[in-house]
Order: C-alpha cells, then sequence, then structure tokens
C-alpha cells in the first residue's frame, strides 16, 4: 500500500520532502480498507471461538458493501464529473478507484479462504453448510419445498428483444441462466432473483444447512419448462445507496426523505459480483446490462455474498461462542431492599459515567428516561435520537410520557443512512402521542447523543442530563463499547437546554458555557486543546494528549497533531478505523503512536484527554475527527469533571494502551502490525477481558470508596 507521498518513508531525504511538499497524509479508502482488514483478522484467528469468527466474515461482508454504496459511488461520481479535488495525500477519484481494487481483490479473496476453513471447522463442529448435490437423500423432500414454499415466489425474467435486460436491486443475489431452445437451438439468457424475503440457509438437519440458491438451480426446469438448462451461475449487483437530497428546496423533509428513499433503490450500479467459475461472455453480458466496465467486476471463490451468515453466527450453541457477558448494574445505581434506585436522588449526589457493555444500558439510561416518564414531578424530557432499535423501549417511554401529558421533544434525525426508514417510524408513532417531532437543521445531520429532563424540585427547577458517545439503542448497548455521563451540574442543564433551542427552534446561540458543540465550537476548542499543550511542552511542563475516536482524517486536526510532535508533546491516538495521520516520521510525527482495537465489541467511545501541564482535563461526546463530525454535524462533547469519572476514563486508556491481545499498531510506512508479533510473543492483555473483569470488582467493592490516589484520573505517566 502506498500509505505516503514518495520519498517519504526514506530518512536520507524526509526531511526535505516536507521543506517542499504537504506533510503526509494516508489515504483515507485505503485506511479503511485497512481497518476491515483487521475484522477479517479476527476471522482468521482461531482463539476466537468458531460462531465469533462467522459472525466477523458476516460483518466484514456487511463493512464492504457499505463502502462501494457510499465510498465507491461517490469516488464514481468525481470521476465522471471529472473533479479537479484531491484527497489530502494527493489522489484524483480516478486515482483512488485504481488503488481501491486491487486491494479489494486482495481482501476477497482471502474473505473466501477464510470462510473455506471455517466451514470445515464448522462442519467438525457439528454446523454444516452442506452443497446440494451432496446430499441426494434430501432432494426429492427438497423440490417439494421448492414447489410449496419457493416457485411460487419466483420470477423469471428473460432477455431478448422483446425483453429489455431487467432492472437488479441493490444487494440482490440473482442467478444468470444459460437456456438452449431445443427447437431452434438457439441459447437465451434469463435472470432469476433469490428471493430476499427467504431465508438464505435452509434447515435440512440440526444444524445442516444447504443454500436456497443451490435448491432454486437445481429446479430451474420447472421455472423454465420446455428449455434445456446450459448453465446457471450466481451474481450480486451494489449500487449507490447515499442519498441525493437538496433539504432547501424540500417543503417537507419527511416526504422527501422517503421520495429519495424510493430512489435509492434505482441507484447507479457501482459493482458487480460473480462466481469465479462464470464465463467471460455471461459476465460481459451483466456488465453491458448494468451500465459498468471490467473493473467494476470482482471474482468470488464460494458462497458469494457471505452477510447472509449472519443466521450461523447467531445460533445458540454456547460451546461455539465467546460466553455470554451479562452488563452489571453500576454500583450508584443498584437497587436497595429490591427497591428501584431513584435515579434523580443517585445523579443529585454526583456525576455518574456509565461505560458500556460493560455496565448496563438498560439499568442506567434507559432507567433515566423510564423513570422520567412516570415521575409526576419531571415536566419536560428532549432527547436526540440518531439510530434506536426496531423495538426500541427508549421510544415507548417517551411515548409514555407524552400520554402522561407531559412536554416531550424528539429530535428524530431522519438523515441517519440506512436508518431513515426506521426513524420515520417512529417520528410518526411519536407524533400520534403528542411528542413534538423535529427533524433537525438544514444542511446538517444531528448526531449528537443528548438527553434532558426538567424536573420540579422544591421551590425550582433541576435540569438532569445524558450526554454520551453512542446511540440511544438497547440493542447495540450490549455489543459496542461507549460511554455516558449523567450529570445534574447547572452548567451543563443549561448547555444542554440551549442546544434543544439551537435544534427544534430558531436560536442563533454559537457559545456554550461548558459544552462542546459542532459545527460551532468543536473544532476551534480542540485544536485550542491541542496548542496549550504545545505551550506547555516548549515551556518544559507535562505535556501529553491522548485521543480515542473511530476515525482520524482531518486535516487541519492531523497538522495540529504533527505541530505537537514537533513541539515535544508525546501523543497518544487510540483510533478503530480510519487514520490518515502518519505516526512516527522523523521530524514529523516521532512522538505519536497510533494504535487500534478491535475484538469482541466494537470500540465505539470518543475520550479526549489533555494534561495540561499536570492540571488534566477529559472530554467525552459524540464526534470523531472528521470534517463531516466538525463541520456538517451537529454534535456534543462534554468535559469530565468529576475526579471519580476521570479517573475511570484514565483507567480505561491504560487498559487500551497496554494490549497486547486485540491491538495493532500503526507504523510510519502505513502498515497496520499486531502489537504481539511486534513484541514477538503471545498476548496476554485483552481489553475486553480486563473491562469485564473491572467492571465486576466496581459492584463487588460498591461499599467500599474508591481511595483517590495521587494520579487518579492522570494522563502523565510519571503518575
Amino acid at each position: 500500500m502506498t500509505a505516503v507521498r514518495p520519498g517519504v518513508r526514506s530518512r536520507t531525504n524526509r526531511r526535505a520532502v516536507h521543506a517542499t511538499r504537504p506533510l503526509p497524509y494516508i489515504n483515507r479508502e485505503l485506511s479503511w480498507l485497512d481497518f476491515n482488514a483487521r475484522v477479517l483478522h479476527e476471522a482468521r484467528d482461531e482463539r476466537n471461538p468458531l460462531l465469533e469468527r462467522v459472525k466477523f466474515l458476516a460483518i466484514f461482508a456487511n463493512n464492504l458493501d457499505e463502502f462501494f454504496q457510499v465510498r465507491v459511488a461517490g469516488l464514481r461520481q468525481q470521476a465522471a464529473a471529472r473533479s479537479v479535488y484531491t484527497s489530502p495525500d494527493g489522489r484524483s477519484a480516478s486515482e483512488q478507484l485504481a488503488a481501491i481494487r486491487p486491494r479489494v481483490q486482495e481482501l476477497v479473496e482471502e474473505h473466501s479462504r477464510i470462510f473455506a476453513a471455517v466451514r470445515g471447522q464448522l462442519a467438525a463442529a457439528g454446523v454444516s453448510i452442506v452443497d446440494y448435490g451432496s446430499v441426494p437423500d434430501h432432494h426429492a423432500r427438497l423440490r417439494e419445498r421448492f414447489v410449496e414454499e419457493i416457485f411460487p415466489v419466483l420470477t423469471p425474467l428473460a432477455v431478448d428483444p422483446g425483453h429489455p435486460f431487467p432492472y437488479i436491486s441493490t444487494l440482490s443475489l440473482s442467478i444468470a441462466v444459460d437456456l438452449r431452445d431445443p427447437e431452434t437451438g438457439e441459447h437465451r439468457f434469463a435472470r432469476v432473483k433469490v428471493p430476499q424475503i427467504l431465508p438464505r440457509l435452509l434447515e435440512i438437519g440440526r444444524h445442516t444447512y444447504v443454500l436456497l440458491d443451490q435448491v432454486i438451480q437445481a429446479n430451474l426446469d420447472l421455472l423454465f419448462s420446455g428449455m434445456e438448462i446450459v448453465d446457471t451461475h450466481l451474481f450480486r449487483v451494489t449500487r449507490n445507496a447515499d442519498l441525493a437530497l437538496e433539504e432547501d428546496e424540500a417543503d417537507d423533509l419527511l416526504l422527501a426523505i422517503e421520495e429519495e428513499l424510493r430512489r435509492r433503490r434505482f441507484g447507479e450500479a457501482v459493482r458487480l459480483e460473480v462466481e469465479r467459475s462464470m464465463p467471460a461472455a455471461t459476465r460481459q453480458t451483466l456488465l453491458r446490462g448494468i451500465g459498468l466496465g471490467e473493473a467494476d467486476c470482482y471474482e468470488v471463490s464460494g458462497m458469494l455474498d457471505l452477510s447472509g451468515l449472519w443466521l450461523i453466527a447467531e445460533l445458540d450453541i454456547p460451546e461455539l461462542r465467546m460466553p455470554a457477558w451479562t452488563p452489571v448494574t453500576p454500583p450508584r445505581l443498584l437497587p436497595t431492599d429490591d427497591e428501584p434506585v431513584d435515579v434523580f436522588a443517585a445523579v443529585r449526589a454526583g456525576d455518574i459515567l456509565v461505560h458500556h457493555p460493560y455496565e448496563s444500558f438498560v439499568a442506567s439510561v434507559e432507567r433515566f428516561i423510564d423513570q422520567a416518564a412516570d415521575d409526576p414531578e419531571v415536566l419536560t424530557i428532549k432527547q436526540t435520537l440518531y439510530r434506536t432499535s426496531g423495538d426500541s423501549p427508549i421510544v415507548r417511554h417517551l411515548i409514555r410520557a407524552a400520554e402522561h401529558g407531559k412536554q416531550v421533544v424528539v429530535l428524530v434525525e431522519i438523515k441517519a443512512r440506512f436508518d431513515e426508514e426506521a426513524n420515520i417510524v417512529w417520528a410518526r408513532k411519536l407524533e400520534q402521542a403528542g411528542a413534538h417531532v423535529v427533524y433537525g437543521l438544514v444542511g446538517l445531520k444531528t448526531h449528537s447523543k443528548t438527553a434532558l429532563v426538567v424536573r420540579r424540585e422544591g421551590n425550582g427547577l433541576r435540569r438532569y442530563v445524558h450526554i454520551g458517545t453512542g446511540n440511544y439503542n438497547p440493542k447495540t448497548a450490549r455489543q459496542y463499547v461507549d460511554l455516558g455521563l449523567l450529570s445534574a451540574r447547572p452548567e451543563l442543564g443549561a448547555d444542554v437546554t440551549d442546544l434543544f433551542n439551537v435544534l427544534t427552534g430558531l436560536s442563533r446561540q454559537r457559545t456554550f458555557r461548558r459544552l462542546l458543540v459542532a459545527p460551532h465550537s468543536l473544532r476551534t476548542r480542540i485544536l485550542e486543546l491541542i496548542e496549550r499543550e504545545i505551550g506547555h511542552a516548549r515551556a518544559g511542563r507535562p505535556a501529553r494528549i491522548v485521543l480515542k475516536v473511530n476515525a482520524i482524517v482531518d486535516p487541519a486536526c492531523i497538522d495540529a497533531l504533527y505541530r505537537a510532535s514537533q513541539a515535544g508533546v508525546e501523543v497518544e491516538l487510540i483510533v478503530r478505523g480510519i487514520c490518515s495521520l502518519a505516526p512516527g516520521l522523523e521530524g514529523v510525527s516521532e512522538r505519536i503512536r497510533v494504535r487500534s482495537i478491535i475484538g469482541e465489541f466494537l470500540e465505539h467511545s470518543r475520550i479526549f484527554g489533555f494534561l495540561n501541564g499536570g492540571n488534566q482535563e477529559w472530554y467525552i461526546g459524540s464526534a470523531d475527527l472528521m470534517e463531516r463530525n466538525l463541520d456538517r454535524r451537529v454534535e456534543a462533547v462534554t468535559p469530565v469533571e468529576d475526579t471519580t469519572a476521570q479517573a475511570r476514563l484514565a483507567e480505561i486508556i491504560a487498559t487500551l494502551l497496554a494490549d497486547d491481545r486485540r491491538s495493532w499498531q500503526l507504523g510510519g510506512d502505513g502498515v497496520w502490525r499486531r502489537t504481539e508479533e511486534l513484541e514477538q510473543r503471545a498476548g496476554t492483555i485483552d481489553t475486553f477481558q480486563v473491562m469485564k473483569e473491572l467492571a465486576l470488582e466496581e459492584v463487588e467493592e460498591a461499599a467500599v470508596p474508591r481511595r483517590p490516589g495521587a494520579g487518579a484520573g492522570s494522563l502523565d505517566p510519571r503518575a
């Protein structure tokens, strides 16, 4: 992979290069592909239980689908428009597409090889995906099932002068059928769609499955009566899924989004996947029919579309998966004498930092909204919803609160990609219950994770807030690592109130007391905090920056971190996904270290730490260091001022930096390497296991107050 500009890797000319060229950046798209390669490694790693490996195979497939639907689609549009825009590493859209293809081919081939190995190991463990031809004893029964359950929903579509090439819906699996007319000897082409409403894997015995597409292929004679089936091959089309919405021209945003969702099904094709065995002539027929070229076609060995493996990944076979983890209730929210805890009393006593999925989302955030819905002293609940589950308890609590007569205000972000339809459904249900529903600001997605509860107490009102890093989704809260702060601090309450006034009304407020808000103050403040560390370093004071985010691609932030390194600031970056910063380059980034953690849960929390000469500051929030987050989204980042909460953040960061089992480190050459390989020993410190143990210890020791130490919450490695 060419990660940085030519010459940057050479020590002899590195300084000269940077004197005449921009600072080095790793290409965003190639960095994302490297992230998905790290996901794929988890499927390869035999230390992971088999069903966990299957899960990572399916995640890789889903990730790659979205990459083509959004990122590749966007690059193709730029290339077609002959855009002069180049990425920060200096590549045009066409150059990026040319670099993406060989890397994707490499990963797709590895994906297939790993699945072949995992499939054999699954069979040895009693879970089999068998080829149709290998189970002749089941053919009669499968033909009966085909006639009864499958045949009625199939629609064969021929291609000839009277039948134009059919529309192929995005991500649907199709069968290309080569037919011969026995009377004329003429060859004909037809397409049969594998119905998405039917399960991809048909169970023919306990934990034994055959592919739906193979059953259809074996019984095509019933569809094409009187024709000879010469050959059949699977293929799959991916289309542009990004919405092209002019919000300022939409009279009704809800209706405009619904119309765009209908158009999405007919987006431009961006990828064709075919079985490796497909003849060149058939492939050319498909490419011409959907309007793609050879460079957009990817051959796949073995099973096509491994996102269908989720059925296997979710099998309830405990010995083949990670031990089930039950999130613990945060110590200060534990019920007493079997009575539910009073969340408001607990928060009044001091801020509560919650760490999901180690600590229960249901017993903390959901309980917060649940209690507010029924509390007669609560007057108002306001909340942002970016993504939530299909059976969202949070939304049900908000509906109940509205039905109780409370003022309920919900900002539903109906532009959340791939969740638009679900969010529209919830928006309408909330409106029907009497809640005030708004859809955000024109030109901006509302990505902040904030909730506000206004409660009558004594002769006045008190505001309670939750500010988090993850969505209000109980399902993902058991799979994603996120943080949330429950607080009754007056300044935070006032800030969140003002933020909702911006989101729901005509307020043009740009400054806040404690909250950092994008697109107004967040970018400026992050850069100011980095510059402050530079000042401390130059003055000889302790200076260190720790950033844990999902992505770092913003050029201004990267440049600032390069300056910090050059000034003597130690910089630790924990980046799950895309990282365009090149660490460890002489004269540029020697003091920057970058690592990534991939494993049992999805690392999703954002933590910002600044040593500040020994008076350290901590922040958590919804934003990554990306231009879209800093400039085109509404984001909220909050300071964490409670000393116990600060100590927990320091503990989390220390664990992540000590991990040698799940972690990867990025080199100045743009290559990610496993920490255990760099240290030439088997990894023993697993972030996810350590955090589980710490969560259990917190509950067990709830009655014993934490003894504050001199270094509690400190970013200084000397503390």
